[in-house]
């Protein structure tokens, strides 16, 4: 059986972008989802450490220097390794990069782990709409940060214009093909867009802390009363939020087959994968000699990871995927998957496995 593993989410941006309130976000809507982070603070004052302090299953916070620049790898899997432990029952893991922080180090550092409960989960990059062009004036690697994003989340994009927003997405879009532009106010974006939900509020509820979401809600049930007395000109940005707000919108499209998939088809299918799809998760099967077994598949950008293991007994064999993203064409997307089935008979050979094998193992050079 294939060890469980833990997406690893890298949250990136610049001073000011909104990382730690995106962060919060997810912290508050997670529905049950136990998130372990580890915050990168720069400098000797633990400002983002102590904003999510107590509302987050476990957390790792590193003061006065930056997580990238860890020479040793194994410095950062003994921090992963605490929040990877079974008993933590953590679902996900987010670190989020201190503002100077190189993500690209960092997702080298993940992929070169030897922890085999850990699994790269992502980068996130986190831009200003509001201060886009002044960040990127005095930092001119954002167009790097921003070219190797599996997912830009374009934050504060309620403080600019519609003209500008779109010339401003436009940018983006040059600057990474084929990734997905998110847009949001106060870093709202659906958490199922980065992360599978965890098993919800029956999970072991007689031993369950009382989570961030607990306070969560118990806040907005009193904000709620509250607002009964509010006279309409109530300027709290969270009721500006309610009243209209941009919603970073998903699509999440689903595909089975009882079908055996063609290795190098689906391969090509992968390989080519379509502008604004930014996860693909689920299980193939192939009818190909020694290689009958089930392939769960993880693939986030341009990651992607094959993990074969045994069919369990009297588990029909079949492909289940789920695929996530912005801005997709879902009947397009099925009808490519369903050119990818395996004609009848078997036409697929041993050797038509190669493509797939590729990415089996946990190589650094995958990503």
């Amino acid at each position: 059986m294939a060890t469980q593993q833990i997406p690893v989410v890298v949250l990136a941006g610049f001073l000011g972008s909104g990382k730690t309130t995106l962060l919060n976000h997810l912290l508050g809507t997670g529905d049950g989802t136990r998130i372990g982070a580890i915050v990168n603070d720069f400098g000797s004052i633990e400002i983002d450490a102590m904003t999510v302090a107590g509302q987050v299953d476990s957390m790792v916070s590193l003061g006065n220097g930056c997580l990238c620049c860890a020479v040793d790898t194994s410095e950062l899997d003994t921090y992963l390794e605490r929040l990877a432990r079974p008993a933590a029952r953590i679902d996900v893991i987010v670190i989020e990069a201190s503002g100077l922080a190189e993500p690209q180090e960092l997702i080298r550092m993940i992929l070169a782990s030897d922890n085999d409960r850990i699994v790269y989960g992502g980068l996130i990059e986190v831009v200003d709409a509001a201060e886009f062009d002044d960040t990127r004036v005095r930092h001119p690697e954002l167009d790097r940060h921003v070219g190797i994003a599996d997912i830009v989340v374009l934050n504060k994009a309620d403080r600019i214009g519609d003209a500008a927003l779109q010339e401003l997405i436009g940018t983006l879009a040059d600057l990474a093909p084929g990734r997905p532009v998110i847009c949001t106010a106060y870093g709202r974006v659906d958490p199922e867009l980065f992360f599978d939900r965890g098993p919800g509020e029956g999970h072991d509820a007689a031993v369950r802390q009382l989570s961030f979401e607990d306070l969560l809600r118990e806040a907005a049930a009193n904000e709620d009363a509250a607002a009964h007395h509010c006279d309409g000109h109530c300027d709290h940005p969270d009721h500006a939020h309610r009243e209209g707000h941009l919603h970073a919108a998903y699509q999440s499209v689903e595909f089975t087959s009882a079908e055996p998939m063609h290795p190098r088809r689906l391969m090509d299918f992968l390989d080519s994968r379509p502008a604004g799809l930014y996860r693909i998760k689920g299980f193939v099967h192939f009818d190909v000699p020694e290689n009958r077994q089930k392939f769960t598949l993880h693939a986030v950008g341009d990651f992607l990871r094959f993990y074969p293991e045994p069919w369990p007994k009297g588990e029909a064999r079949g492909t289940q995927l789920v695929m996530i993203g912005s801005g997709i064409d879902a009947p397009a997307l099925r009808k490519e998957l369903e050119n990818c089935r395996e004609s009848t008979p078997p036409e697929a050979g041993a050797h038509s496995m190669w493509g797939v094998l590729r990415y089996v193992a946990a190589r650094e050079e995958d990503w």
